[in-house]
């Protein structure tokens, strides 16, 4: 069963805005208090993109995608949102939505779901 579906993605030329959800299952959403967002390029390992503590509306942004991106969440929906600005050829990547109850779970990626494709073109 997915519990986790990604939508938003397409192709872009560079500088422009994309904005990704993720939308969870009610049980999902509640059992996790972390939820992420993960990219991973053709020949390239998946790489960490944000991370947010939906209980304790944290958020971690990791380096390359800082000051670029946003990530919020809408707990009425149970979603997740990544927006994107400025985007460069280099964010070219599927980007995943992942959950976990701890950071550690969530890094494990073993609940995610199914991606959406960014491409962006100079």
């Amino acid at each position: 069963q997915v519990q986790l579906a990604e939508s938003g993605g397409g192709s872009v030329q560079a500088g422009g805005s994309l904005r990704l959800s993720c939308a969870a299952s009610e049980y999902t959403y509640s059992s996790n208090d972390y939820m992420g967002w993960f990219r991973q390029a053709p020949g390239k390992d998946r790489e960490r993109v944000a991370v947010r503590n939906t209980r304790a509306g944290t958020t971690y942004y990791f380096n390359s995608v800082k000051g670029r991106f946003t990530i919020s969440q809408d707990n009425a929906k149970s979603t997740v949102y990544l927006q994107m600005n400025s985007l460069k050829p280099e964010d070219t990547a599927m980007y995943y939505c992942a959950a976990g109850p701890t950071l550690y779970e969530l890094y494990e990626f073993n609940s995610w779901g199914q991606g959406t494709q960014v491409t962006v073109s100079s």
